[in-house]
C-alpha cells in the first residue's frame, strides 16, 4: 500500500546541501519556457522504502530549492512489489505523475505498454557526463532519465576482520579467495556472525555471472555459465559461512540489518547501500563500525586492475496520463535529476549519481561516514560496469524464468544441473529464445 510523504529525510548530510553554488551544467533540455508561469505546480513521484531510501526526498527538496514554484510530493510503494503495484495503478488511472524505473526489466514492460511519455527533448540536453541515458532509448526515442548509476561492490566490516585476525580485501580477490575468506571469518567469529551474506535476489549472483562470464547472455538461452557461481554459493551455504536461502526467505531477512547490525562480515550489494547505511547509522538503526568497499570478486586475476561488475541506472519517467498543464514542470524535474545540481545533492548522501564528474567524486568522499581509504576510492572510481538487464521485449519473461531457477537451486529443491536444464527449456518455449 502506498502513502504520501512530504517531510524531509532527517539526514544531516542532506540538510547541509548548498545548491545555489552548484554548477548548472546539464539543467537544460526539458520543457518550453517557465513551467510554473501560471502559478505553483504540485507533482507526484513514486518511490519505494522512503524511510531507508533517502534519495527521493533529497531530489524533491533539491529541485524545489532550484524551482520554488514546483513541489514534488512522494508516494511510497513496496520495494518488493513495486512493479506489480505500479502496473495496477497505471491500469486504474491512479498512478502518480512521475514514477521511478526500478529496473530495466520493468522499464521494458512500461515502455512496451505505452505507459511512459517521450522525453527525448530532455535527454537531448545532457552531455557525456550523464551516464545511462541510452539505457532508456528504444528505436531512437527516450522514455526516462537516469538520476543514479549503480555498480555492485563488496562491503566489508573492518572491525570484524580485525577481531577475526583475517586480512581485509585488497582489491585482488577472485571468487575462490572470497569463498575461502568467508569460511575463515565464519570459523573465527563464533555464533551469531556469518562470514558473508548473500541476499535472496537472483541478481546478487546472476548479475556477476552475466557480467563476468565470457558466455554471459540471458537472451542466449544457454545458461551453463551460471553453474560455477552457483556451486560456490551453495558451498558457502552448506558450510554455514552464509545464511541459507530458506532461512533468509522464510524470515524475510533484511540485507540492511544483516550488515548494518554486524551479523555478517561481508556482503555483496549495490552502491546505493552506502546512502542507506549512512542514514541508518544516523538514525540508530545501524551500528557504528569501521567499514569499507572493495571490488567485487572476479572470475580470474586478469580483470583485477579494472574490475568487472554490474549495475543498471535508476531513472524516472513521466506518466503519459499526466495533466497536460503539469507536463513541462515534470520535464523540468527530469532535466534536473540528470544534471550537476542533483548529482551534488545525491553525492552528499552517498548515492552514485548518473551525472559523473571529478567534482562529484570529491563531494562523495567528503561525506561524513563514507570511508576514505585508497581501496574504497579505487572501487568507486575504477571498474567496468555491465548492465544487469538488456533492453528487449522478452527480458521480463526471461528474468522470471531465471528467478525460478535461482530459487530452486538455492532452496535445494533442484540440483544445479536440473534447474539450469529446466530454465533453458522454458526460455525456448516461453520466451522463444535458445
Amino acid at each position: 500500500m502506498k502513502r504520501s510523504l512530504t517531510t524531509a529525510v532527517g539526514l544531516a548530510a542532506a540538510a547541509s546541501l548548498v545548491l545555489a553554488g552548484c554548477s548548472g551544467d546539464g539543467d537544460s533540455g526539458g520543457g518550453d519556457g517557465d513551467a510554473a508561469a501560471d502559478g505553483p505546480v504540485e507533482l507526484t513521484l513514486a518511490g519505494w522504502s522512503l524511510s531507508t531510501t533517502p534519495e527521493f526526498q533529497v531530489l524533491a527538496d533539491a529541485f524545489h530549492e532550484a524551482e520554488p514554484d514546483i513541489t514534488v510530493e512522494l508516494q511510497e510503494y513496496s520495494a518488493d512489489d513495486y512493479d506489480t503495484q505500479m502496473t495496477a495503478d497505471l491500469a486504474a488511472g491512479s498512478a502518480p505523475d512521475m514514477y521511478a524505473q526500478k529496473t530495466l526489466a520493468g522499464f521494458t514492460t512500461y515502455q512496451g505498454g505505452g505507459q511512459l511519455m517521450d522525453v527525448s527533448d530532455v535527454a537531448g540536453g545532457f552531455d557525456d557526463d550523464t551516464k545511462g541515458v541510452e539505457a532508456y532509448e528504444v528505436d531512437g526515442v527516450t522514455y526516462a532519465v537516469p538520476y543514479r548509476q549503480d555498480s555492485w561492490y563488496l562491503y566489508y566490516n573492518q572491525d570484524l576482520f580485525d577481531e577475526a585476525g583475517v586480512d581485509a580485501p585488497d582489491g585482488s580477490w577472485t571468487w575462490d579467495d572470497y569463498v575461502a575468506t568467508a569460511k575463515e571469518l565464519d570459523g573465527a567469529l563464533g555464533d551469531g556472525v556469518d562470514g558473508t551474506y548473500e541476499h535472496t535476489w537472483q541478481s546478487t549472483l546472476q548479475g556477476f555471472a552475466n557480467s563476468q562470464s565470457p558466455d554471459g547472455d540471458i537472451l542466449s538461452g544457454d545458461y551453463a555459465y551460471f553453474k560455477p557461481y552457483y556451486e560456490k554459493a551453495v558451498d558457502l551455504q552448506d558450510s554455514g559461512a552464509q545464511v541459507d536461502y530458506g532461512t533468509a526467505t522464510t524470515n524475510s531477512l533484511s540485507y540492511q540489518a544483516q550488515f548494518g547490525t554486524q551479523k555478517t562480515a561481508m556482503m555483496l550489494m549495490g552502491s546505493w547501500y552506502v546512502a542507506t547505511l549512512l542514514a541508518q547509522v544516523e538514525s540508530g538503526d545501524a551500528d557504528e563500525f569501521a567499514w569499507g568497499i572493495a571490488p567485487a570478486p572476479q572470475l580470474d586475476a586478469s580483470t583485477t586492475d579494472n574490475p568487472v561488475t554490474f549495475g543498471d541506472p535508476t531513472g524516472v519517467g513521466i506518466n503519459p496520463a499526466i495533466d497536460e498543464s503539469k507536463a513541462d514542470a515534470a520535464k523540468k524535474f527530469l532535466s534536473f535529476i540528470g544534471g550537476a545540481d542533483a548529482a551534488a545533492a545525491l553525492a552528499e548522501i552517498g548515492i552514485t549519481p548518473a551525472y559523473q564528474a571529478d567534482s562529484v567524486v570529491d563531494a562523495y568522499f567528503a561525506v561524513d561516514g563514507v570511508p576514505g581509504d585508497d581501496l574504497s576510492k579505487f572501487t568507486f572510481a575504477t571498474h567496468e560496469t555491465a548492465p544487469e538487464n538488456p533492453v528487449a521485449p522478452n527480458v521480463a519473461t526471461v528474468q522470471a524464468i531465471l528467478g525460478d531457477m535461482h530459487s530452486a537451486i538455492m532452496s535445494g529443491t533442484s540440483s544445479i544441473d536440473d534447474a539450469i536444464a529446466e530454465a533453458q527449456d522454458r526460455a525456448k518455449s516461453e520466451a522463444d529464445i535458445g
